[in-house]
């Protein structure tokens, strides 16, 4: 039987996967187009376009779960293409087997790894310039980042509303930080967001003329000290595939807690 409304019950059974779906756990108790949960084995979430389907399935989940989720995805029209799913790897794979049947080609396009840092270490290569945190006049700028950074990675694209509303809302927050270097340039962008006793660090981008000077590493870690000295546990999600910036972000202290992917 699936409701469509949270509790704790919900809150509770994704403790055990508190790094993997850190992102779920923030987005469902907010407004979503769709929120189908069982309090139990299995939660749906779904904000909206252009974001991800968020779908938590117990380790343990049947083939007879899985083609649940399977199908309340069809009823929902979500695998009309136009989606992207953000899942465990065994539901991945049932999901992509069971969508080539009905003519429907679906694959991994994201690995995904979680990591936490409880234990922060300084980079061994101070860049120049310093860390700043975005205020209004920044807006503009933070803007262009988010539009640069979304067109990278290429998911969750918006038009420059969005991006402006975005912006301005991570600004209110108090979180969103650029560094400049010596010459005052903002050359790279980071950020935490917070849910409970855990704060997730995302928007690390660093412009592509500026790269390889050690700003976003510098930058990371002094985010991730802002958040640790305010009582909370870092964490971050990576691409699995870019062994570099994971090396980075392993370099700086943090450790790899969970896995998961992005299917589409």
């Amino acid at each position: 039987m699936m409701d469509t409304f949270v509790d704790e019950r919900d809150y509770k059974i994704l403790e055990a996967d508190k790094y993997t779906f850190f992102v779920l756990k923030k987005i469902m108790g907010g407004e979503c187009r769709l929120l189908l949960p069982d309090h139990e084995r299995l939660i749906i979430c779904f904000t909206g376009h252009p974001f991800p389907v968020w779908i938590w399935t117990s380790d343990d989940a049947s083939k007879g779960e899985m083609e649940k989720v399977y199908q309340l995805a069809k009823e929902n029209k979500l695998l009309t293409g136009e989606y992207h799913f953000n899942v465990k790897y065994a539901l991945a794979e049932y999901i992509i087997k069971r969508a080539a049947e009905e003519g429907l080609e679906m694959k991994v396009s994201t690995n995904m790894f979680a990591y936490d840092c409880l234990n922060p270490i300084s980079p061994r290569t101070e860049a120049d310039g310093g860390v700043h945190r975005c205020e209004m006049q920044d807006m503009e700028e933070l803007v262009s980042f988010l539009d640069m950074f979304h067109r990278e990675i290429g998911i969750d694209q918006q038009d420059i509303q969005g991006y402006r509303k975005d912006a301005e809302s991570f600004i209110r927050e108090g979180n969103m930080y650029f560094w400049k270097d010596g010459r005052g340039n903002s050359v790279a962008s980071c950020k935490y967001a917070l849910s409970g006793d855990m704060a997730s660090i995302n928007l690390v981008f660093t412009r592509p003329e500026f790269r390889r000077k050690h700003y976003a590493e510098n930058l990371v870690y002094q985010v991730t000290m802002k958040a640790k000295e305010e009582g909370y546990i870092p964490m971050l999600y990576t691409d699995a595939d870019y062994a570099a910036s994971n090396a980075c972000y392993e370099k700086i202290g943090y450790v790899l807690r969970g896995k998961l992917c992005t299917i589409g």
